[in-house]
């Protein structure tokens, strides 16, 4: 509609290019959940300090993924490590991926190394794998148990920044670019920040109800409202900074207003007005507002939280969404717009989508299967 370069016809930037963002934004939230144990001491999130960390470290090793599916020639990646250019914006992400990633190989290590040496004592391939994990050394003592203690206390604070660095660089590439008034804005990689934090405790209630009801296994009340009320906080920041761009923008009325205002108002009217704030944003905060103020009963409350936890997931899925494709749609030009629909069995397409999300969480039950992820919920069962 209207004026369109040719080159913009079709956008470029497609699914996996919001997925990627989203799954580095479930990573940083989930590592900050497990920092909030290990470094500032908040032990009313013991029970799921644990499953956060490997939720992070299952999910990073899928981020890179949609970005290799995007890539023509994906062999070639590698050469940003080979060949490196520090004065590029693309290849930062290898650089801090790479540092992330060993952090958070190196933290679980220590911090499941107990678990790790009783699994290697035994017999068959999950020993002799423990085994290799912990490069051949069983000992344990106090001495031992109260290093890697401090190393992993070490490790999850010099994580925090480094998990904020890793998705606020997303949020800084789509902010650096000034040809598109849509992404170029000083807020975005601060609400890339808060969305990613929103994202990760999300899941981390989604999974964390959903696992104890399937082994019915009693749930942490204390911790689950510990973790609403921090998700609670940290969406209304997340929600109250994606309004304040939009009304910056709209209050400046620049020319670049009268197109974005149309995209606003008529291209990304369902998705990002009705679906992203007033279904998506509204509805979980007041379940929020009523789980955490209110004195309801424990499974009333646990259900509001799970429901608002899952809906969050859609909301931040909505905002890449909407940042990453919305950003695509309207012409350099500022004159025309174009149209983007998904595709089911594409290379780039839903179905492969939803394969890469799904993957980690069949990672993550491998991953408990060799070292429980809830030791504290699944001693309570037995006693």
């Amino acid at each position: 509609m209207g004026f369109v370069f040719p080159n913009e016809v079709n956008v470029t930037w497609t699914v996996m290019i919001v997925l990627y963002p989203y799954i580095t934004g479930l990573v940083a939230g989930a590592f900050i959940v497990s920092s909030l144990f290990h470094v500032f001491g908040r032990n009313e999130l013991r029970t799921v300090a644990r499953f956060s960390l490997a939720s992070a470290f299952v999910f990073l090793l899928f981020a890179p993924l949609p970005l290799l599916i995007h890539l023509g020639r994906p062999e070639r990646a590698l050469n940003i490590m080979v060949t490196p250019n520090f004065s590029s914006a693309m290849a930062g992400f290898g650089f801090i991926y790479s540092v992330y990633l060993l952090l958070v190989i190196l933290e679980i290590w220590f911090v499941m190394r107990g678990e790790f040496i009783a699994r290697a004592k035994g017999k068959g391939l999950i020993a002799l794998l423990c085994r290799a994990i912990l490069l051949g050394n069983l000992e344990e003592n106090e001495a031992t148990r109260a290093a890697d203690h401090k190393l992993a206390r070490f490790l999850a604070g010099l994580g925090i920044p480094l998990a904020c660095l890793l998705h606020g660089y997303v949020g800084f590439l789509f902010g650096s670019l000034k040809a598109n008034p849509w992404w170029s804005t000083p807020l975005m990689f601060v609400i890339f920040i808060f969305s990613a934090i929103v994202s990760g405790i999300s899941v981390l209630i989604f999974h964390y109800n959903l696992v104890c009801r399937l082994n019915r296994w009693p749930i942490d009340q204390r911790c689950l409202r510990s973790l609403g009320r921090y998700l609670w906080g940290f969406m209304i920041i997340a929600v109250a900074l994606e309004l304040l761009e939009v009304m910056s923008i709209a209050y400046k009325q620049t020319h670049e207003w009268e197109i974005l205002s149309e995209l606003v108002g008529k291209r990304l009217f369902v998705s990002y007005v009705v679906l992203q704030f007033l279904v998506f944003s509204l509805v979980p905060f007041l379940l929020l507002a009523a789980s955490t103020l209110l004195k309801l009963r424990d499974e009333v409350a646990n259900t509001l939280s799970w429901i608002a936890a899952t809906m969050l997931l859609g909301q931040v899925l909505l905002m890449r969404w909407n940042v990453v494709i919305g950003g695509q749609l309207m012409s350099k030009s500022f004159r025309g717009f174009t149209s983007y629909f998904p595709g089911l069995w594409e290379k780039e397409g839903l179905i492969t989508a939803a394969v890469i999300f799904t993957l980690p969480f069949i990672i993550l039950y491998v991953f408990h299967r060799i070292v429980p992820l809830f030791p504290l919920a699944a001693a309570e069962t037995k006693e």
